[in-house]
């Protein structure tokens, strides 16, 4: 038992050596704890929440949903500009592979500030479940949803911790921009029913965020080409994470809107071969010899 302690002691001790000095005095950076026992009392509460809530009336949420998604929106576009600012418009940045700086250049710094706030934002973000939970829009809850929303602060502290900057840069200003929109979506339907027509692009968020992973994963694909310095290991667990998500959107994707148009068709076409069929005890559109109607006497 005693070995074990001691190895957990050198491995903290290794990791504390290579992690960013930068950031390691920013809020919830110091140690892991603190944002991985949010992240274990959020797996909790999207499991017992529904059920605490299912005895109970739905909240309604309106006013906090518009401001709440309107401030995503805003945080959203800020991050997506101080990305953009510190490395594309950035002469000194390789936007294909860039190792991580870890002087207190000021760009170097604010890029380090961007992805402080991405992964902020992330914990701000598990606010949608509790949303989600008060309104009793269970369905909402699925397991992509809580997947996701529970591994990105994981991850991502690992990412502001080590290495906060270079080439880390690309995933979270591509998911940003996705953020803008889909809070932008998720503000405007909360305004109420008189919107809807004009959300019929909702769709096409989901098409939208398997786009923006295929891109980060091209992406991966020119550091792991170019070894500017960038950590290979950093890369792989983003390539992994990446495909679970392509694998998970695609099938919600599927489901939500392949798979039900389909039966949405199949039961419009059903209703239609009924309402066309001829006046005849058959009822499924053809002529049945065996049950033929007497015939209409002649008259003049």
């Amino acid at each position: 038992m005693s070995g074990v302690l001691q190895q957990l002691r050198d491995y903290g001790q290794w990791a504390n050596s290579v992690a960013d000095t930068r950031t390691g005095g920013w809020f919830l950076m110091s140690s892991p704890l603190n944002t991985y026992s949010l992240v274990a009392l959020y797996l909790v509460m999207a499991y017992c929440g529904p059920r605490v809530m299912a005895s109970r009336q739905a909240l309604d949420l309106k006013l906090p949903m518009l401001v709440y998604n309107f401030a995503l929106v805003v945080l959203s576009a800020y991050m997506f500009k101080e990305f953009f600012v510190t490395t594309v418009l950035n002469p000194k940045f390789n936007v294909s592979c860039e190792a991580v700086d870890y002087s207190d250049d000021p760009m170097s710094v604010r890029l380090a500030g961007a992805c402080w706030w991405f992964f902020f934002s992330k914990i701000i973000e598990l606010l949608d479940t509790v949303i989600f939970m008060l309104r009793k829009k269970n369905n909402q809850i699925s397991f992509l949803h809580v997947y996701h929303h529970a591994t990105m602060p994981v991850l991502w502290w690992i990412g502001v911790r080590y290495v906060a900057g270079g080439s880390s840069f690309f995933s979270g200003m591509v998911n940003c921009f996705i953020h803008v929109l889909m809070y932008g979506y998720y503000f405007l339907s909360a305004l109420g029913p008189w919107i809807q027509p004009y959300l019929w692009w909702k769709k096409y968020l989901t098409s939208l965020q398997l786009i923006q992973f295929f891109t980060v994963l091209i992406h991966c694909g020119f550091v792991m080409y170019h070894q500017c310095g960038f950590p290979n290991g950093y890369v792989y667990a983003l390539i992994a994470y990446l495909i679970s998500h392509i694998l998970l959107f695609s099938n919600f994707y599927n489901q939500q809107y392949v798979v039900k148009a389909k039966k949405e068709e199949s039961k419009k076409n059903d209703g239609q071969a009924e309402n066309g069929a001829p006046e005849t005890p058959s009822r499924n559109g053809r002529y049945n010899l065996r049950e033929r109607s007497p015939r209409t006497p002649y008259t003049e």
